[in-house]
């Protein structure tokens, strides 16, 4: 058993840390917001993650997880400090290592005179950031302090991230010692039974791993989005195509999914931010330059397949089915919805929408728009019904009553869950993405 001090209680530390305290660790997260921890002691997550609310209770409950405004305390009573924070990007999509350094600042100050310590970025963060963290360290840790950084990214994807963080496909460490090393091994050693790989390599290695990683997951989706606007020129089925390509060992079928393109906390912020690291090493990234202009360009896409269903927007309503940018989170960052709701003011057109979650953080972000609470009022009177979330109770509607209830039976399905022959067969004005 270890004891850990994790910074930041967003996405990353709270589930990390509740993840580790199941191991069996001894787990105290902090964070500077007193409110935050205040809802987290009575037991309320701070957003939505399927299983994640029972995780941290059942370790709450077994003193093997608490949470605390005071950093001090936690640094010195925890073997091992994992930095958290959010790393947003900047106008020029560089990453925002602010809260990072201003971290790693507290920890310094904090650290003994006579103790090994390890300190831990968990945050995505740029190549050379472990660095930056352990120069900061030495210059406001005591002269005689003993400590070591390393770098272990996590890989978690939203509404699946507790189960990510249990059975993952690896785990990648960057130490640039055999005691760091040893201790980062020990933290995982639960997973051992899983075989699961431990990849253990240099600091900068980890930090890249990350980045390329996420670049490579946005490259495979802008990719199939371009081959569904070549299958729509010739007449081919964007979905066999996608799924035969993924029947291939080489490539795999995930992330083969034509739509409305990437969002969230992370594809979008981090191809941003490897194509600005790249720039200031003199490198171009071309691939994935091309992977975020096409990524871009979906909405636009969808607009004006709904500008050539509907005739013309002006004066009509349609209602926006999903608002997260995936199932089974309420985060809206970087969410298609986001960009779709002005697009189709500005062409005069009245927009409603519904989501099982993500309501709240929607508006929270984009200030007002009528919500209502199910499909089916969200088609009561619209124009058309754009489905842009592919949410489990939006997959399998009572076509019949959403026909009946709208003023006009137009239908874009930017997540392909519907069939085409079926919905036009049922009088639906229909289209979707490579089909």
């Amino acid at each position: 058993m270890a004891k850990i001090c994790m910074v930041g209680t967003g996405y990353v530390g709270l589930v990390s840390g509740a993840c580790f305290a199941d191991f069996g660790h001894e787990v105290v997260c902090v964070d500077i917001n007193p409110r935050r921890i205040e809802s987290l002691e009575r037991g309320e997550i701070p957003f939505y993650e399927p299983g994640l609310g029972e995780l941290v209770t059942r370790n709450v409950e077994a003193g093997r997880l608490r949470f605390t405004t005071e950093l001090g305390p936690a640094v010195k009573a925890s073997q091992v400090m994992f930095i958290g924070v959010q790393t947003p990007s900047a106008p020029s999509g560089e990453a925002d290592l602010s809260f990072v350094m201003k971290v790693a600042q507290q920890i310094g100050r904090e650290l003994p005179a006579d103790e090994y310590k390890l300190v831990v970025t968990k945050s995505t963060v740029p190549v050379g950031t472990a660095r930056k963290v352990a120069a900061v360290l030495k210059e406001h840790a005591k002269p005689t302090a003993r400590f070591g950084v390393a770098s272990n990214p996590e890989f978690l994807r939203e509404g699946s991230s507790v189960e990510d963080f249990m059975r993952p496909d690896r785990v990648v460490i960057g130490v640039d010692s055999q005691e760091a090393e040893e201790l980062m091994r020990a933290l995982y050693r639960p997973l051992y039974l899983l075989d699961t790989p431990i990849v253990a390599t240099t600091v900068e290695s980890a930090e890249l791993i990350k980045y390329a990683s996420n670049a490579y997951l946005a490259v495979k989706i802008s990719f199939i989005n371009e081959i569904s606007n070549l299958c729509e020129k010739v007449g081919a089925d964007v979905n066999v195509v996608a799924r035969s390509m993924g029947l291939d060992k080489r490539i795999g079928s995930k992330f083969l999914h034509a739509g409305l393109g990437y969002g969230g906390s992370c594809l979008p912020k981090d191809t941003r931010a490897i194509v600005h690291m790249a720039g200031e090493t003199d490198e171009s990234m071309r691939i994935i330059s091309a992977a975020i202009a096409v990524n871009e360009e979906r909405t636009i896409r969808a607009i004006e397949k709904l500008e050539k269903l509907t005739g013309g927007l002006k004066g009509k309503t349609v209602g926006l089915l999903g608002l997260a940018f995936k199932p089974n989170t309420d985060d809206v960052r970087e969410a298609p919805a986001l960009r779709i709701v002005p697009a189709l003011r500005e062409r005069g057109a009245i927009v409603r929408g519904c989501d099982p979650k993500a309501e709240e953080t929607f508006l929270r972000e984009i200030g007002d728009l009528e919500i209502v609470k199910s499909a089916y009022a969200c088609a009561e009177g619209a124009h058309a019904l754009v489905l842009t979330t592919e949410w489990n109770p939006y997959r399998e509607l009572d076509l019949e009553e959403i026909k009946r209830s709208m003023k006009d039976p137009v239908f874009l399905d930017c997540r392909n869950v519907y069939d085409r022959p079926r919905m036009e067969a049922m009088g639906f004005r229909y289209d979707c993405f490579g089909r």
